[in-house]
C-alpha cells in the first residue's frame, strides 16, 4: 500500500476523526500518528482541519491545536457560524470541506499518495480528482460501527481503505493516560466560570 519512496500528505478532518475514534472507544495520540506515517513514506505535509468558536473563553480544543501547530502539523481553522433554526433553537455550523479540498488540489502535483482521515461521502469527488492526476488515495475511517462511519461511495472510490480500528494499537493513547487527563480537565473546568462548550477534541 505504501512505498517508502512515495511523498505523502495527510488530510485530517478533525471532527470526523474525533467522532470515529470515539465510536471505537479510544483517543488518538497525534504524535504517534505522525510517527506511524513517517515510518511508511516521506511525509511532506500533515494538515489538520477544525472549526473554532471565537468568543469562547476556554475551549478544550485549544491546547490540542497549539500542540499540533508546534509539532509537525499544518493546522487550518475557521470560526464557526451561529444561527437559529425555524424553531428558534441556536445552532452552530462548522464545515471545513472547502478548505481541505483547496489544499489537497494545490499540493496534489507534489505528492504521490494522499491519505484522507474522513468518512464523509462529500469527499468522493475530491478523491476522484486527485486520482485523475495519477495519485494514490487512501481513506482512513471505520466499518466496525453500526452504522459504519464511512460512506460506501467514498470507500469504493479510494485506492485503499484503512480501518481506523486496525491502527488503534499504533496510534491510540494509553487508557491510563486518558483517565489522568480527564481528572485534569475536570479541575480546569471548575476553575473557568462559564460552562465549557463540548468541542470535538481532548487536550494533549
Amino acid at each position: 500500500m505504501f512505498d517508502t519512496r512515495d511523498r505523502i500528505a495527510l488530510f485530517i478532518d478533525g471532527a470526523n476523526l474525533y467522532a470515529t475514534s470515539k465510536s471505537l472507544g479510544f483517543d488518538i495520540d497525534y504524535k504517534r500518528l505522525l510517527q506511524e506515517f513517517q515510518s511508511k513514506a516521506y511525509l511532506l505535509r500533515a494538515y489538520y482541519y477544525t472549526a473554532l468558536i471565537e468568543d469562547q473563553e476556554y475551549s478544550s480544543i485549544r491546547p490540542l491545536i497549539d500542540w499540533l501547530d508546534y509539532n509537525g502539523y499544518k493546522v487550518v481553522t475557521k470560526p464557526t457560524k451561529e444561527f437559529y433554526d425555524s424553531s428558534g433553537r441556536r445552532k452552530i455550523k462548522a464545515n471545513m470541506d472547502i478548505e481541505l479540498v483547496v489544499d489537497a488540489m494545490e499540493i496534489a502535483d507534489r505528492i504521490d499518495h494522499m491519505v484522507l482521515f474522513s468518512g464523509d461521502g462529500d469527499f468522493r469527488r475530491l478523491v476522484e480528482a486527485v486520482q485523475r492526476k495519477g495519485k494514490k488515495v487512501s481513506v482512513v475511517s471505520t466499518l466496525q460501527t453500526q452504522p459504519p462511519m464511512i460512506a460506501d461511495d467514498l470507500r469504493r472510490q479510494a485506492d485503499h481503505f484503512i480501518d481506523l480500528a486496525t491502527l488503534q494499537s499504533r496510534i491510540g493513547r494509553d487508557p491510563a493516560e486518558r483517565a489522568a487527563r480527564m481528572a485534569e480537565r475536570e479541575a480546569q473546568r471548575r476553575q473557568h466560570a462559564p460552562a465549557d462548550f463540548e468541542d470535538e477534541f481532548d487536550d494533549v
